[in-house]
């Protein structure tokens, strides 16, 4: 059931994000904020982190980049981001959560 959770939250994602990018292309009167976000990682094992970059990654707008040597940061690039702490709580009530719970 887990695993059904994360693909739906997965998929309102990546459509929710191709909406914003695609309004926010043609839209000359915004502004993006692009932004490098070191977001904390609680996931732990590779199979983990890698679930969790991927997905992070197939969402429009977003890209993952590194994970630090300690494994306890992922850099995330945003193609918008005003508020840092509201993606970082996003990522972390959604994806990150799901993850967790899909791999115990």
């Amino acid at each position: 059931m887990n695993w059904l959770i994360l693909i739906f939250e997965f998929v309102v994602q990546l459509f929710h994000g191709a909406f914003t990018v695609a309004l926010r292309a043609i839209s000359s009167w915004r502004t993006m904020r692009p932004a490098i976000i070191d977001y904390p990682l609680t996931v732990h094992t590779d199979l983990q982190i890698t679930l969790l970059a991927n997905l992070i990654t197939l969402t429009p707008g977003t890209l993952s980049v590194d994970v630090t040597d300690d494994r306890k940061t992922l850099r995330i690039h945003v193609l918008d981001a005003p508020d840092h702490e509201a993606v970082v709580g996003q990522i972390a009530a959604g994806f990150e959560t799901r993850v967790l719970r899909a791999l115990k």
